[in-house]
């Protein structure tokens, strides 16, 4: 169907369907195609202005919105619902087709995308993530490093972990480090008996040796930083892994027993962003709703283009040094003894100057990068009854971090207060299996966030911690404030890595309120870097004027860490009453 015919379509549903509605709203039924949803936008739009009409709603029809561009809604879109009508799923990804058996594997050609080469670090076949060819299938065989030259900005291994990969181009290295991950691109492998001399590109070699946390552990009672090598075809040798050729633009994977690569659907992502909320301070997008609608198929690609390496929860350091010697900071916080600024991930939905700006009964699926991101000036807003699963970096994100302009443990304190994430309802949403890409990565992640609730989630299969509120390492009074962590369920953390809880706080949040949440069930890693650093509630560095109370965990098992002054803590533990851990997780089935 043509451009015209399609307008053609939406507008004459308009006109069928205008008075029955009541009055200030309108309805547009959109079908699937490359570009209905914003030609129903735009038709939304001119309905607005020539009829001063309020309320748009666009019903979505079942079918999958193939993106080659993020949807992006503005100020011009107040007052809006886009709601699916059963199985709408909006999609970044490119499908892969024409597959032919080549011994062993089954290679297929990558098509173009908009005119440029498709590179990603992400597949999907059948529906399921294939694994990108790495040199173990089992991270408890990881290779350990053996030491480490910060001065010559070089990893020391066995040399029998790289014999294989010595001529590979696009090596990369994933390396453990306490409560991060770092993505490092391998420049030069030099073999000197029984061990080899890894050195990486830059821009993150140069962060990741700089930085003193985290850090490659190494002489820590037999756990120095474990590690695994991948993208590499010569890695590929186990049924599910895949290898992009991305020089030559063939794609290999390794089929499991029975699998026909001819008769199954084979997914790609090529968009890192599918929807962005995109308003200013002084004219946000306001009331906008979201419901019935799967994000799925989105991609991360950083670390194949700058390498990735995080100071926490994701957020990857820009430019980060050691402090040598020391400065003393105000109020009674401890010594600094580095620097770091850091960026955010890409994320599959982003909301930034908004108001009134919510998600209901959505699904997040098949995300290499954050799935949600509530950014920048954002006020008000809802996500409720949601579900987000296979999710490879944080499941919803929310608040600055500080810009990139902004030192990481300085007090942050705007001016225009306008730009803080406030009054955001998080509640009834489940979260499966996330940050499975970044282990470093939260299942729900908040930064300089005021007045947000966190309510009745169920956070579970997380490969760090489950609810992590707060930043900024200092106990001094900034932007956050007012802030509740309840009734969640939170089980099955720490998949990856440890220095780790079931809900941690940073910073200090005056009136800030963590009570009645189930912590359970805490995954055992053997290559993490202590394997007794692990807590159900954390109160980092600063935590300050939070009350815990009432938490149900098997034990008392918690860490106060360098915190400020004004934190309460109030029966919590295993003898907490039946009625407050019966009520902990969602409420409302998504």
């Amino acid at each position: 169907m043509d451009a015209r015919k399609i307008l053609t379509s939406l507008f004459a549903t308009l006109l069928l369907t205008l008075h029955a509605e009541e009055p200030g709203k309108f309805l547009i039924k959109v079908e699937p195609g490359a570009f209905t949803i914003e030609r129903a936008l735009q038709e939304a739009r001119d309905i607005k202005m020539r009829q001063q009409a309020g309320h748009a709603i666009l019903e979505l029809q079942p079918g999958t919105y193939r993106l080659s561009q993020p949807i992006i809604i503005r100020p011009e879109d107040t007052w809006l619902t886009l709601e699916g009508k059963g199985g709408v799923v909006v999609t970044g990804g490119v499908q892969i087709s024409g597959w032919r058996k080549q011994g062993k594997l089954w290679v297929a050609d990558v098509p173009e995308w908009n005119g440029r080469p498709l590179e990603f670090r992400q597949l999907w076949v059948n529906g399921r993530k294939a694994v990108r060819a790495r040199d173990v299938s089992d991270f408890e065989q990881m290779h350990r490093i053996l030491s480490m030259d910060k001065s010559k900005e070089t990893l020391y291994v066995p040399a029998k972990a790289v014999r294989n990969v010595l001529h590979s181009r696009h090596l990369e290295m994933v390396l453990h480090e306490m409560w991060c991950i770092a993505n490092l691109r391998v420049k030069d492998i030099k073999v000197a008996g029984d061990s080899a001399a890894v050195t990486f590109h830059n821009p993150e070699s140069h962060v990741h040796f700089m930085h003193p946390w985290p850090s490659p552990m190494v002489n820590t009672d037999g756990h120095n930083s474990a590690f695994y090598l991948t993208n590499a075809k010569e890695l590929l040798d186990q049924p599910g892994e895949w290898y992009l050729d991305a020089k030559e633009q063939k794609l290999y994977y390794m089929p499991l027993p029975g699998e026909d690569l001819r008769t199954v659907a084979v997914e790609a992502p090529a968009l890192e962003t599918l929807l962005k909320v995109e308003g200013t301070p002084d004219r946000p997008v306001s009331h906008v709703t979201f419901k019935g609608i799967t994000f799925r198929h989105s991609t991360w690609l950083r670390p194949s283009l700058q390498g990735h390496a995080p100071l926490q929860a994701g957020m990857y350091m820009i430019e980060a040094y050691k402090l040598k010697p020391q400065i003393s900071r105000p109020n009674g916080d401890h010594k600094l003894d580095n620097q770091g600024w850091v960026g955010r991930p890409a994320a599959a939905v982003e909301v930034n100057g908004a108001s009134d700006v919510g998600f209901e009964h959505c699904h997040f699926e098949h995300c290499a990068s954050t799935a949600l991101d509530y950014h920048t000036f954002t006020q008000e807003g809802r996500i409720q009854g949601c579900t987000f699963r296979d999710i490879g970096g944080t499941a919803i994100l929310a608040g600055t971090f500080g810009s990139e302009a902004h030192e990481a443990h300085l007090p942050y304190r705007p001016t225009d207060q306008r730009i803080l994430c406030s009054n955001l309802l998080i509640k009834d949403n489940v979260i499966d299996d996330a940050a499975n890409e970044d282990w470093g990565c939260v299942g729900i992640g908040a930064g300089y966030v005021r007045g947000i609730r966190i309510e009745h989630n169920e956070v579970c299969n997380v490969s760090y911690t489950g609810i992590s509120l707060g930043w900024g390492w200092n106990q001094q009074t900034c932007a956050m404030s007012d802030n509740v962590v309840r009734a969640n369920l939170i089980h099955h953390y720490a998949r990856h890595m440890y220095d780790t809880a079931g809900i941690y706080t940073l910073g200090a949040q005056p009136h800030t309120f963590i009570e009645e949440n189930v912590v359970r069930d805490i995954f055992t890693p053997g290559y993490v870097h202590d394997p007794e650093h692990w807590f159900y509630l954390y109160t980092d560095e600063g935590s300050s004027y939070i009350t815990m109370r009432n938490n149900w965990t098997p034990s008392e098992k918690y860490l106060k860490n360098s915190c400020g002054p004004g934190n309460t803590w109030e029966n919590n533990g295993p003898q907490v009453a039946d009625s407050i851990k019966t009520r902990a997780g969602i409420q409302q089935q998504p």
